[in-house]
C-alpha cells in the first residue's frame, strides 16, 4: 500500500479513547504517530491505546513533529479553532470534531486558514455516514413522501450519563446547542439540500443550568422543523418527516431501519410490514453492537477522511459545512437570549 499515513490525535477524552484511537489503529495504511493531551490521566490512557505513538502534553509539540501528515482534533470545543488554525498553518490535513469553533469570528479564522493551507479539511459530522440517515436522504430525494409538510427531531442524552464537566457550560464550549443541535443543523442541510433561513429557540433547565433547548427551524422552502435537545432526558436521536404521500421515522439508537407509512389509515399497515424487514437487518445490528461506542458511522467517516487525503480530493462534510451549522447554532443561541426569531443571511 506504500507509505503509511502518519496521523496525530489531539485530545484524549472519551471520544478519542472510545472512537478515534481505536478506529485509526484499525484502518489500513494508517499509523497513529503521535498523541497530545495535557491531562496526566487521559494522556496515560491515550498512550495505552496508541501503541508506539509519541506522546506529548502540548499539542504544539505534536504539530512540530517531522513527517506528520494529518491530525484529528478532539480537544474541548473551546480549543477547536485555535488548534485548527495552527494545524492548517503547518500544512496539515485536519479532521476537526464539531463544532469548528464557538464564535463566528473564530469560525471565519478557521475557514481562512483552511483555504490558505489548501489541505483536506473535514468536520466530524459522522452521522452523515450512518446507514439510517443515508436512507432518510435517499427517501426524501426519491420524492416518495410527496410534498413535505413538516418535520421534527429529538437529540437527547440522560442526565445519568457521565459528561465531561466542560460540556455543561457554554462558556467552555458546552451546552445542548453546540453539542447536539450542531449535528441536526447539519443533517437538515444533508437531508433536504436546503439552508436554514430562520431560527426561533428557547433554552431552559431541567437538571443543570441551560441543559435543554427547543428550536424551530424554518428552511428555504418554508418547511418547518421542530427540534428538542437536552443533556437531561432519555437517550434518543431521531427524526419524523411527514409529507402528503407518506411519513418516515427513525431513532438512531433503537431502529434497525427507517419506518415508512403511507397516507391514510391503510397506509399505516405498511408500518407493520416494515417490521418484517428487521430480520434482514440483523447484520446491521451485529455491526452496531461491535462498533466503537455502538455507532456505525465513525469508521466510514474517518476512512473517508483518510481516503480523501490519499487521493488529494476534497472531503465531505468539509469546513464550509461546519461553519454553516455553527451559524445556525449561534442564531439559535441569540434567539433564546432575545426571545425573538433570528433570520440568517
Amino acid at each position: 500500500m506504500g507509505t503509511a499515513l502518519r496521523v496525530g490525535v489531539i485530545g484524549c477524552g472519551n471520544i478519542a479513547q472510545k472512537v478515534h484511537l481505536r478506529v485509526l489503529r484499525r484502518l489500513d495504511g494508517v499509523e497513529v504517530a503521535a498523541v497530545a493531551e495535557p491531562d496526566d490521566a487521559r494522556r496515560v490512557a491515550g498512550q495505552r491505546l496508541a501503541g508506539c505513538a509519541v506522546i506529548f502534553a502540548d499539542y504544539r509539540e505534536l504539530l512540530a513533529l517531522p513527517g506528520l501528515d494529518a491530525v484529528v482534533i478532539a480537544a474541548p470545543n473551546i480549543l477547536h479553532a485555535e488548534i485548527a488554525v495552527e494545524a492548517f498553518g503547518r500544512g496539515k490535513h485536519v479532521y476537526l470534531e464539531k463544532p469548528i469553533s464557538t464564535t463566528a469570528d473564530e469560525g471565519a479564522r478557521v475557514l481562512d486558514a483552511w483555504c490558505q493551507a489548501g489541505t483536506v479539511g473535514m468536520v466530524g459530522f459522522n452521522y452523515r455516514f450512518n446507514p439510517l440517515y443515508l436512507e432518510i436522504r435517499r427517501t426524501i430525494a426519491s420524492g416518495r413522501l410527496g410534498k413535505l409538510a413538516a418535520a421534527r427531531s429529538v437529540f437527547s442524552s440522560s442526565s445519568k450519563r457521565s459528561l465531561s464537566e466542560w460540556k455543561h457550560d457554554r462558556r467552555d464550549g458546552g451546552g445542548p446547542l453546540l453539542n447536539m443541535a450542531s449535528h441536526h443543523a447539519d443533517l437538515l442541510y444533508f437531508f433536504f439540500a436546503q439552508r436554514v433561513r430562520e431560527v426561533f429557540a428557547a433554552e431552559y433547565s431541567i437538571v443543570s443550568e441551560g441543559d435543554t433547548a427547543a428550536v424551530q427551524f424554518r428552511l428555504e422552502s418554508g418547511l418547518v422543523v421542530q427540534s428538542f435537545f437536552s443533556h437531561s432526558a432519555v437517550e434518543e436521536d431521531g427524526f419524523v418527516i411527514c409529507g402528503q404521500e407518506g411519513r418516515l421515522s427513525v431513532d438512531r439508537f433503537g431502529s434497525l431501519h427507517v419506518e415508512l407509512a403511507g397516507p391514510g389509515y391503510r397506509g399505516w399497515l405498511s408500518r407493520w410490514e416494515t417490521q418484517f424487514r428487521s430480520l434482514a437487518r440483523l447484520p446491521y445490528l451485529a455491526e452496531k453492537m461491535f462498533a466503537p461506542n455502538h455507532e456505525t458511522s465513525y469508521r466510514p467517516a474517518m476512512a473517508h477522511f483518510v481516503d480523501s487525503v490519499r487521493r488529494g480530493r476534497a472531503a465531505s462534510p468539509d469546513l464550509d459545512d461546519g461553519y454553516r451549522s455553527l451559524q445556525v447554532v449561534l442564531a439559535a443561541e441569540q434567539s433564546a437570549c432575545t426571545g425573538k426569531p433570528v433570520t440568517l443571511a
